[in-house]
């Protein structure tokens, strides 16, 4: 934990599920499409997250599938200061409705 301290106390984790469970709300509504979940994921948490960051996470597509709704995408969350704080890939598969 960070040595830091913060209005006199030291500043506390996020658990990883909060910065994750962003990603799951993009890949459901928006990247690749409405109805999209993950089939899988790997990534890992390069620095620690802590109450009061800003984090902004980012997806890029790097493939589709010719022929079924998959899609394999780079993961990438940033703080403010740039520092990355986690990194990866995650495939998606997009049901259609």
């Amino acid at each position: 934990m960070s040595t830091d301290v913060f209005n006199g106390q030291t500043p506390q984790l996020i658990q990883e599920g909060l910065t994750t469970g962003l990603l799951h709300a993009l890949v459901a509504m928006d990247m690749p499409g409405p109805g999209s979940v993950f089939l899988s994921q790997n990534w890992k948490f390069t620095a620690p997250v802590f109450i009061g960051d800003t984090i902004t996470l980012e997806a890029e597509i790097l493939s589709v599938h010719e022929s079924k709704p998959v899609t394999q995408l780079k993961i990438k969350g940033t703080r403010e200061s740039e520092e990355t704080v986690l990194e990866g890939e995650a495939w998606c598969y997009r049901f259609s409705g």
